[in-house]
């Protein structure tokens, strides 16, 4: 009997990938920061498929891969509890005072690398880079408000039906950070990986991210 295919993904992906593999079976999925599933493969970690939420991080694996495409996009933007105000985010410093602000890893994280840019564009990092929670994957940074152990935190538009707890309060144009890549890539060469990586390309694994909320990838 075929081993099942080991998928590595970013924490963003848990609900579509979830559905997806209950569809397909045969399937298990790890779900991490993507810049840490990244050093894992390239430290040998049996992953057949990677899935990862910045381009950066794939083309860290260049040496070890088959194939890598671009399978869908996101949204960035700033959670806060269930009852929090909306925020402008020019008054984000302000608002946020002495507390921190949930955000993944600044320099590992795609959202927290993503999160950056943005805060950077809209002239507001130096107020609030002194009060950063920063955490390893985006949805241990939602975790943090729902909580109560932050007021806010950077995250996808997507992570947010993961709790009940938060809102969004604000929404970061999409003009103010590098737009957001989901790339995938084929890590070994057998078939059965081959085919997964198809129907997540395909009709029905587009549908199914879709119906979480992400975008179409971008061109």
């Amino acid at each position: 009997m075929a081993e099942p295919v080991v998928v590595f993904a970013a924490a963003s992906l848990k609900e579509p990938l979830d559905a997806l593999a209950a569809k397909v079976g045969d399937v298990v999925v790890s779900y991490g920061g993507s810049g840490t599933l990244a050093r894992q493969v390239m430290q040998g970690a049996p992953a057949d498929v990677v899935l990862l939420a910045n381009a950066d991080w794939v083309e860290e694996l260049a040496g070890s891969i088959h194939s890598v495409a671009d399978f869908a996009s996101n949204e960035l933007v700033l959670i806060g509890a269930k009852n929090a105000p909306d925020v402008a985010l020019a008054d984000l410093p302000l608002v946020l005072g002495s507390e921190r602000l949930g955000i993944g890893a600044v320099n590992a994280v795609p959202a927290g690398i993503y999160g950056k840019a943005a805060l950077e564009n809209l002239g507001v990092w130096d107020g609030v880079k002194g009060h950063l929670a920063e955490v390893d994957n985006v949805r241990a940074a939602l975790v943090l408000v729902a909580r109560g152990e932050v007021p806010y935190a950077v995250t996808y538009a997507t992570d947010v039906a993961a709790s009940d707890a938060v809102r969004i309060v604000a929404r970061f144009p999409e003009g103010s950070h590098p737009a957001i890549r989901y790339v995938g890539a084929l890590v070994s060469n057998r078939p059965e990986a081959a085919a997964l990586w198809e129907v997540l390309q395909g009709e029905q694994g587009q549908a199914i991210l879709a119906e979480f909320g992400f975008r179409v990838a971008s061109q």
